[in-house]
């Protein structure tokens, strides 16, 4: 990945919060038959591996390797800045448009799990997180379904595990603008719908920023 040192994301905090909150991961990775992309929900365990499964007839867990490096992209968000939100392009016109987003990548090696202990695992721990933010006390549980739909459905999907070797992240927010095109840039991106991203922009313009 490009990566200026100005938008270099160095918080592991903040490299943590973006893959909980935009967990559906690309997973790529080069396989005989050329470059192979899936998009998966992972979870971020607390020793930093991700874990994940797929669907049993998806050949991902054939045509990649046990141990072979993956390459799993997270991007929470990201949003068109026009020259138009900068004051200063009033004065002498030196702006063209850009897209400011944040994202993580996440090389690591991965390993494919066909133990019922592991999938059980997996899809228990995704369910809980994932329902418990929907539907709070009342989410669904594994428990809810019949054990004999249950069993069927963990038999055709295959558990997996990525061990991180580097994480490279990045995080584009206009820092290499002056102040007043950088607030230009947080009101223009409110007015054009872009509210999650000038806030994480404010955000950091107030410091208000988790630390190592």
């Amino acid at each position: 990945m490009y990566l200026p040192e100005h938008f270099a994301e160095t918080d592991a905090t903040r490299i943590s919060e973006v893959i909980a909150a935009a967990p559906l991961a690309c997973i790529v990775a080069q396989t005989a038959s050329g470059l192979l992309a899936n998009h998966i929900p992972l979870l971020s365990k607390p020793d930093g591996s991700l874990i994940g499964h797929v669907a049993k007839a998806n050949d991902m867990h054939q045509t990649i390797a046990d141990g072979q490096e993956v390459l799993a992209i997270f991007t929470s968000m990201d949003a068109y800045v026009s020259p138009n939100f900068y004051p200063s392009k009033q004065e002498h016109h030196r702006h063209v448009p850009t897209w400011n987003y944040v994202t993580v990548h996440v090389h690591g090696t991965i390993r494919f799990q066909h133990d019922r202990q592991a999938k059980h695992a997996v899809v228990g721990l995704l369910t809980r997180l994932h329902e418990r933010r929907v539907n709070g006390d009342a989410g669904w549980k594994m428990g809810d379904a019949p054990a004999d739909y249950m069993a069927t459905m963990l038999e055709n999907i295959v558990a997996f595990r990525i061990t991180p070797t580097r994480i490279e992240a990045k995080s584009k927010l206009s820092q290499n603008r002056e102040a007043r095109d950088y607030d230009g840039a947080i009101k223009g991106l409110r007015a054009s719908g872009a509210h999650r991203i000038a806030d994480e922009m404010a955000r950091r313009a107030d410091g208000d920023l988790p630390s190592e």
